[in-house]
């Protein structure tokens, strides 16, 4: 099982990007697929999930209505649409795989690598 994340960059308050998380080694419809962010000093925090079984999602409360994940399960690919940016955003954005949508990060077995997103002007 392996997770590539990619998509992060720098990007202005109120602008958007598009995180991916490429999987391999199982599909989409297997198992519950999760972002979590980490900034400086804090702990890792669970944004959002998309739940294996039935495509439902979860968010956060500090993202809600400006995130948004999809599946495209041709491609074994999840997605972090994110919009209106702010600077509190920033943080290391690492997508996750298991069975459920655990709140903490040592719910999970499969972790990509993680990719740098910047929201500053």
């Amino acid at each position: 099982v392996q997770l590539q994340a990619s998509g992060g960059g720098l990007v202005q308050p109120g602008g958007s990007l598009r995180l991916s998380c490429a999987a391999s080694g199982f599909t989409l419809d297997s198992k519950t697929i999760a972002w979590f962010r980490q900034a400086p000093g804090k702990e890792r925090e669970r944004v959002s999930c998309i739940i294996s079984s039935d495509g439902s999602t979860y968010y956060s409360d500090s993202v809600k209505g400006r995130f948004t994940i999809s599946r495209d399960n041709a491609k074994n690919t999840v997605y972090l649409r994110m919009n209106s940016l702010k600077p509190e955003d920033t943080a290391v954005y690492y997508c996750a795989a298991d069975s459920m949508c655990w709140k903490t990060a040592d719910g999970y077995d499969y972790w990509g690598q993680g990719t740098q997103v910047t929201v500053s002007s």
